[in-house]
């Protein structure tokens, strides 16, 4: 007997955009030009928007805070969407060099093409087969022309300088926490591109955990960006690993996209692709005064003297 899913009601209704508009003013936001809203709604979306008027909202009245503009609220969705386009393009040169820098320690440490299928440069065996499997299904869903070409030239076989152009930036992260460790190891080579200062002014290696919950911040915070997410007034779960020059007192009560931001210093390719980038970021949070405000980010008031 086939089974009928039957489907619950919901109990609020589909908005109209005339609907939404009407909405929004009997909340008691401001609104100046119909056609911007109206264009706004249409473009972006109503739930997408909401995202940006939190701070303004009192759910108990259900209301906005007096003198609330509907134009804060795009100020802010746009001013979110540079910052986002910002990051994401930092990230994907972060991104870029650790794939190369992987790639480089892995040969230098002397295995051959086909390291990735090898269990035994790898901690957990487990894990080992479960990153595989990722591997494999990546490989599997590319359509680049260097894969294709080792389907027809070499039986399939991918070696791992092709594989590390087309894995996806979690499994890579995966891969890298999974690594043997030890003097000569792939991840110690690996991980000497990516020495930090200590409070005497040393130069320290990052130990697995805490270079990889770099990788992991930035990995998320790359899908947040990726798919459009809003970074403003979020908190991000994954919480990378400060150094102790950086941390802040108290420690926030949520990690919001400043700590991912103090990961991408720490694994920036270079110092200067890092300044550029903090140049951006000052001009857009100079260029946005007013509209936004930093605690929403998570940011310190003091955030450039870490930077």
């Amino acid at each position: 007997m086939t089974e009928v899913m039957i489907m619950q009601a919901y109990s609020k209704r589909i908005l109209s955009i005339h609907d939404q508009i009407q909405s929004l003013k009997n909340s008691g936001l401001n609104i100046t030009s119909f056609d911007q809203v109206k264009e706004a709604l249409d473009i972006i979306g109503y739930y997408r928007l909401r995202g940006y008027s939190y701070q303004w909202y009192d759910n108990a009245t259900k209301q906005y805070k007096a003198g609330r503009n509907f134009s804060d609220i795009l100020d802010l969705y746009y001013f979110d969407m540079e910052l986002s386009h910002l990051i994401f393009s930092f990230l994907s040169q972060i991104e870029v060099t650790i794939r190369t820098r992987f790639l480089n320690s892995i040969l230098q440490d002397g295995h051959n093409a086909l390291v990735l299928m090898d269990a035994s440069q790898f901690k957990d065996k487990k894990l080992f087969w479960r990153n595989l499997s990722s591997i494999s299904s990546e490989i599997a869903r590319s359509n680049d022309v260097f894969i294709k070409h080792h389907y027809d030239k070499y039986e399939g076989i991918i070696p791992v300088w092709a594989a590390i152009e087309v894995i996806s930036f979690g499994t890579l992260s995966k891969l890298i926490k999974n690594l043997n460790t030890g003097t000569g190891k792939a991840f110690s080579i690996f991980a000497d591109a990516y020495k930090y200062p200590t409070p005497k002014q040393k130069l320290a290696k990052p130990s697995q955990e805490c270079l990889t919950s770099w990788i992991h911040s930035c990995s998320v915070l790359r899908n947040i960006c990726a798919h459009n997410g809003r970074l403003y007034n979020r908190v991000i779960d994954i919480t990378p690993e400060i150094i102790s020059i950086d941390k802040i007192s108290p420690t926030p009560k949520f990690s919001g996209i400043y700590q991912a931001v103090l990961a991408m210093k720490y694994l920036r390719p270079n110092e200067k692709t890092w300044q550029i980038f903090i140049q951006k970021l000052k001009a857009l949070f100079s260029n946005n005064q007013g509209k936004f405000e930093l605690n929403r980010l998570s940011f310190p008031n003091d955030w450039e003297a870490h930077m």
